[in-house]
């Protein structure tokens, strides 16, 4: 099911003109950013709907750019993101699709390097509010899915621990984890690879810990970028 974003918020500072096509469009691009962990090679970013048709007028191409590249919806570097991504190494390649979708602001962003790939689907539903329908991990070996937890967190002493010993103490073992932080002091989020899912009963106690602030339960179905797959599903 799809879940709104953490970084959903009402009437947003933002560079314009649209807070559809422009601040959700950011934080579609930040929150793929945030769920790959690091700066992408490339990203190929696919475009449906009201996005496909104005998405160069509305400055929707740099305001998913400036997500990627882990920018604020007010951030001044905005106008200049195609540019700065160049700088930075990152190819970003922009395509426009025909076919329907649920909503007509839908992009699809492909992020990828050396170690992997990820893909997520992401609506923006108006007022910079966004959704994120779809997470898919692309994985040159595929393995099967493997149930997996995104936790958003402040940046503070004992966040982690915390996290996993909870899940210890209930004989939870973690295959994989990695952590990724926007700055020191600041919002950080842990992915999670796990050997089993986790009871809602655990979940509901993650929440009451100390500096965790969102909580997802995915479950990954990782495969190649030429194979099909199932979406991963996010509650």
């Amino acid at each position: 099911m799809p879940f709104t974003s953490v970084f959903d918020i009402i009437g947003p500072v933002m560079i314009g003109p649209s807070s559809s096509h422009t601040a959700g469009a950011n934080r579609i691009g930040r929150a793929a950013r945030r769920l790959f962990g690091r700066v992408p090679e490339s990203v190929t970013v696919t475009l449906y709907g009201s996005f496909a048709k104005t998405y160069k007028g509305h400055g929707s191409d740099l305001a998913i750019v400036s997500g990627i590249l882990d920018f604020d919806t007010s951030d001044a570097r905005i106008p200049k993101a195609l540019e700065i991504a160049k700088e930075q190494g990152v190819d970003i390649t922009f395509v426009t699709a025909e076919e329907e979708t649920d909503h007509p602001n839908t992009a699809r962003l492909t992020l990828h390097d050396k170690r992997g790939a990820i893909e997520v689907i992401g609506v923006s539903i108006g007022g910079g509010s966004i959704e994120i329908r779809e997470v898919i991990q692309l994985n040159p070996n595929p393995a099967g899915s493997t149930p997996a937890m995104l936790i958003l967190h402040e940046d503070k002493h004992g966040a982690v621990a915390h996290v996993t010993t909870l899940l210890a103490n209930h004989h939870i073992n973690i295959g994989y984890m990695e952590v990724s932080r926007t700055g020191k002091g600041e919002d950080a989020l842990m992915a999670i690879e796990l050997d089993q899912a986790v009871d809602q009963t655990v979940i509901n106690r993650m929440h009451t810990l100390p500096h965790i602030k969102e909580i997802w339960q995915v479950q990954t179905y990782h495969r190649s970028s030429a194979e099909g797959g199932v979406p991963c599903s996010i509650a």
